[in-house]
C-alpha cells in the first residue's frame, strides 16, 4: 500500500532545515505500524510529508502510495486518494459545525471516486450512528469545530471523522498526547473498530501506552531522520522501559 524510499525532508524557507534523512518504510494493506522516537527525531514531520503539507519539502526518495508516487500530488488529492492524518494540535474552525465539515469532506471524497453523494438525510443518519458509535457528547456537535473543546474531545472527534472518512491510510500523529484514560480507549475502539485487510494504520508516537490498547503489528524506531530499528510490539516496551538512549548512540549522523 505504501512505500517509502530513501525519504530527505527539510522544512521550507529554513537553512539547514533537513530533518529525514534517507527514511525507507514499506506497508502492507491491512497492517499497523507504529513509530516511536524522541523529540525532534522526525515523527511529526514524516506524518506531514505524507499528508502533503506545503511547509516541508521532499528534496530526495519518492512516496508511492497503491503503486503510484504522491510526490507532486497535493494535499487534498491526497486525501481523495485515502490518506488521512490525525493531527497531534487540531485546529479549531470558527463558523463552521462538525456536520457541515464532514458533509463537505465526504462530498469531496465522493466526487473525486465518481460515487453519488449522501443526501442531507442519509449523511445525518451515518453523522449521526458514528457520533454514538465513537462516544463524543452530542452537545458538541453544535459548536464551531473544535471551538471550546477540551484536547481529548478534539482527539474523540477525529476518531469521528475518522470513520465517517473510512480511509485506506490512516496516520495518527501523537493522537495519545494529552488523553485521559477513557479518551485513550475511545481512540484505540475506533482504531481498532476499523481494522480491516484493506486498511492501514501508522501510529506515531512517544509512549507504549497507546500501544497496550492497539497492537501493532510492526514497531520502528525513528532517531535522527531515519528508521534505525524495526521490530515487533516487544520493541515498544524495550522503548518505554529504557528510552532512546541506546538507539541515539548506535546511529549518529555521520556529520554529527
Amino acid at each position: 500500500m505504501l512505500e517509502v524510499t530513501n525519504l530527505h525532508a527539510r522544512v521550507v524557507d529554513v537553512e539547514d532545515g533537513e530533518i529525514l534523512k534517507g527514511l525507507n518504510l514499506t506497508i502492507k494493506p491491512g497492517e499497523i505500524h507504529a513509530i516511536m522516537g524522541p523529540n525532534g527525531s522526525g515523527k511529526s514531520t514524516f506524518a506531514n510529508v505524507l499528508a502533503g503539507r506545503i511547509d516541508y519539502e521532499v528534496t530526495d526518495g519518492d512516496i508511492k502510495f497503491e503503486g503510484e508516487s504522491i510526490l507532486e500530488t497535493p494535499a487534498d488529492e491526497r486525501a481523495h486518494k485515502g490518506i488521512f492524518l490525525a493531527f497531534q494540535y487540531p485546529a479549531e474552525i470558527p463558523g463552521v459545525r462538525p456536520w457541515q465539515f464532514m458533509k463537505a469532506a465526504l462530498d469531496a471524497k465522493h466526487e473525486s471516486s465518481g460515487e453519488k453523494k449522501l443526501s442531507v438525510r442519509e449523511f445525518s443518519k451515518l453523522f449521526d450512528s458514528k457520533v454514538a458509535e465513537v462516544k463524543i457528547n452530542p452537545d458538541l456537535m453544535k459548536r464551531s469545530l473544535n471551538e471550546g473543546f477540551s484536547g481529548g474531545e478534539k482527539k474523540r472527534n477525529e476518531m469521528l471523522q475518522l470513520a465517517i472518512l473510512e480511509p485506506k491510510l490512516a496516520v495518527l500523529d501523537e493522537t495519545d498526547s494529552g488523553l485521559d484514560v477513557d479518551a485513550m480507549r475511545i481512540v484505540a475502539d475506533a482504531v481498532n473498530g476499523l481494522r480491516s485487510p484493506d486498511r492501514s494504520f501508522i501510529l506515531v508516537t512517544h509512549y507504549n501506552r497507546l500501544l497496550n490498547h492497539i497492537k501493532p503489528d510492526v514497531v520502528h524506531v525513528l532517531a535522527n531522520g531515519q528508521l534505525v530499528e524495526t521490530g515487533g510490539p516487544e520493541l515498544a516496551v524495550e522503548v518505554e522501559r529504557e528510552g532512546y538512549k541506546r538507539f541515539l548512540e548506535e546511529h549518529v549522523p555521520a556529520n554529527a
